[in-house]
């Protein structure tokens, strides 16, 4: 696996201090009831929209393209309820690497998990499919107390933050993967773990092929999944992790198991991703990571989205 960051008494050079100050911020914030986190993470994200209005901008254009039926009223009342969970997201952070077990359970409800633990139990690897929602860190630490697997990150090019998020994710999981090493999570697979895989972003034309995404019919999409899943054998399991209205906490959704997804071509599979995705975001629009430059990639001569 992934030789993953240690504590070291570097991490403590004043150069850090400041990252430092609002870790501790963060975990003061999340030691106060839930309700009231619930309210400064709305109005965090509400402050966030008027300060970081290219984001919001972002936000607008892609589901302008995703959902042209859509009302311009609609529009902008969902972008006003998605950047409230962007505040939820940060503070969701803080709550899924410092809240312990019995907190985060008594704010979480879990359904539809009986299928994985049977086919962990058969050592079946389950390549497990967390799309971007604002919830995702929570929704990881949630599932991990439920069935440790493996987690899949990109290392942080702050050193206190790289070594803060692998300390918070490893309290649920077994092991961590960078996102770029397919071989280690292909041993992972076929050895019979869980491994968390995000194939909704845009990760630029190398390892993408174009098919359709809600309304875009050429929005590039990773061609890991299929790679992944025609390799390992792996069964491909959905989970949703959502917020309950009105602060009353959260809610894994796991998905039915899909043992023989369309493997024929990368397009193929990708495709039939995209459909998977689509459902999982429409279970909770708002507060899906929208101010992502989704469609950044292009095919070759056809001009920007943005």
């Amino acid at each position: 696996m992934t030789h993953l960051p240690q504590f070291s008494r570097a991490l403590l050079h004043p150069r850090y201090w400041l990252t430092w100050l609002g870790i501790g911020v963060l975990w003061l914030v999340v030691l106060l009831p839930y309700p009231v986190i619930w309210r400064i993470g709305r109005l965090l994200g509400w402050l966030s929209m008027k300060l970081i209005k290219r984001r919001a901008q972002i936000a607008h254009r892609n589901l302008e393209l995703c959902f042209p039926e859509m009302s311009e009223a609609e529009r902008q009342r969902l972008v006003r309820q998605n950047f409230e969970s962007v505040g939820m997201g940060v503070l969701e952070t803080g709550m899924a690497w410092f809240w312990p077990d019995w907190r985060i359970a008594r704010w979480s409800e879990v359904s539809g998990m009986g299928p994985v633990k049977e086919l962990h139990a058969r050592k079946k690897g389950i390549l497990l499919i967390g799309v971007h929602f604002l919830t995702l860190e929570l929704g990881a630490r949630m599932f991990g107390m439920q069935e440790p697997g493996i987690g899949v990150y990109r290392p942080n090019d702050n050193p206190v933050l790289d070594w803060l998020q692998t300390w918070g994710r490893m309290r649920s999981n077994k092991d961590m993967i960078d996102r770029k090493d397919l071989k280690g999570m292909i041993r992972a697979l076929k050895g019979g773990e869980v491994v968390w895989y995000a194939p909704d972003h845009d990760y630029g034309p190398r390892t993408s092929v174009f098919v359709p995404f809600f309304a875009v019919d050429q929005a590039a999409t990773t061609s890991g999944t299929w790679m992944l899943a025609r390799t390992s054998k792996a069964c491909i399991v959905p989970f949703v992790p959502r917020r309950k209205p009105n602060g009353k906490g959260y809610e894994l959704i796991m998905l039915e198991p899909e043992n023989d997804p369309p493997l024929e071509s990368a397009e193929a599979t990708a495709a039939w991703m995209n459909k998977v995705v689509e459902r999982c975001i429409m279970m909770a629009p708002d507060q899906y990571m929208w101010l992502h430059r989704r469609f950044k990639t292009r095919p070759e001569g056809v001009p920007s989205r943005y």
